[in-house]
């Protein structure tokens, strides 16, 4: 039994539905990190190991937020390229902190496209990252070559000599190619 309806109201009903869309999965630079490990700030209490599976839970990476994710994925990156136990300010530290926040930035911008504050600051940190390669590189080559291994960095230097493009010059380059 199939009760007709005015086409006002299907249309109200079409209009009132839930639009259902498809979040692509997107892979993030997180999903290495294990659930059951702890945060950051609890890693190295030691009565952890004696406390409650529920607080276990609680304290661990599957109940963390992104902020707290992102501290122990920081603290990993700069592990890998520190000098020392005590290092928090060298180069190759400062590389790696930038890194994870650009690797965020753009895990955001895949998500949402339009934002373009996010988009303005993660430029900015790239610019920055890219200056503080270049001194490494300029410097200490193998420290510089070690980094970028380590934080899986494609760094391809700046050309020695640019240009600046005017629409005159691109009118003759793209003439000169035809001829």
């Amino acid at each position: 039994f199939h009760q007709a309806c005015s086409p006002f109201i299907q249309t109200a009903r079409c209009y009132a539905r839930p639009v259902r869309r498809r979040r692509k999965d997107i892979p993030s630079h997180l999903d290495d990190l294990p659930p059951t490990m702890l945060k950051k700030d609890y890693a190295n209490v030691p009565i952890i190991n004696s406390v409650d599976d529920v607080v276990k839970r609680l304290l661990s990476l599957e109940m963390a937020s992104q902020k707290e994710k992102m501290k122990v994925k920081t603290q990993q990156l700069v592990e890998k390229v520190r000098r020392s136990p005590n290092d928090n300010g060298s180069f190759e530290v400062q590389v790696a902190m930038l890194t994870a926040k650009i690797r965020t930035y753009e895990e955001h911008l895949q998500r949402h496209p339009k934002d373009k504050n996010n988009r303005r600051r993660m430029l900015m940190d790239i610019d920055r990252r890219k200056k503080l390669l270049a001194y490494l590189r300029r410097v200490r080559y193998d420290t510089f070559e070690n980094t970028c291994k380590q934080l899986n960095i494609q760094y391809t230097p700046r050309p020695a000599y640019t240009r600046r493009i005017t629409k005159r010059w691109a009118v003759k380059k793209a003439f000169c190619l035809k001829v």
